[in-house]
């Protein structure tokens, strides 16, 4: 009976699950069983809206929104457990982007991106997955030209955590 969505759902799952399963690690602080029960609600969800899929975005686009939202909705339950567990993913985004920070080591950036604003971590977690500004825009709700300034603003934001936690 839905048999006829098997092979594309098969090949979204195939061309989406690492980008869908680094995003959740980074949500919690690289727990794996965690990460893949989320990856695992994530795909349940798209193969039960698969049918509605519109086309108005792309399946990445369309994927990413159902992997923030079910993100989120997992922190915002864990919260009083978990007060920053949305962290560690926006860290390996830094870690790749931030260029000055390429000889930390990840305990560090990790740290430091948990110290961002949760918008500020979505976006650069974004980053490292080498989304464009209007891919970002899309997901986030901002035109691309404020992604571009608040992807500067996160950086130097970041520049100044990292100084501050290994000076002091």
């Amino acid at each position: 009976m839905k048999n006829n969505k098997n092979k594309p759902f098969e090949t979204i799952y195939h061309q989406h699950h690492p980008m869908v399963l680094q995003m959740c690690l980074g949500f919690v602080k690289g727990d794996k069983d965690t990460a893949n029960d989320l990856s695992q609600e994530i795909f349940i969800s798209v193969w039960n809206n698969l049918e509605k899929f519109r086309g108005a975005s792309s399946y990445k686009t369309w994927i990413y929104r159902i992997t923030v939202n079910t993100c989120l909705q997992y922190v915002k339950k864990d919260k009083k457990e978990r007060t920053i567990s949305t962290f560690e993913i926006e860290n390996q985004a830094s870690s790749i982007e931030t260029e000055n920070a390429t000889n930390l080591n990840a305990p560090e950036l990790y740290k430091a991106i948990g110290q961002l604003k949760k918008l500020d971590r979505l976006i650069i977690m974004m980053v490292l997955e080498n989304q464009d500004y209007d891919n970002i825009s899309e997901i986030i709700g901002i035109k691309p030209t404020n992604v571009r300034v608040k992807i500067h603003r996160i950086k130097k934001r970041l520049e100044t955590i990292l100084k501050k936690n290994n000076n002091g």
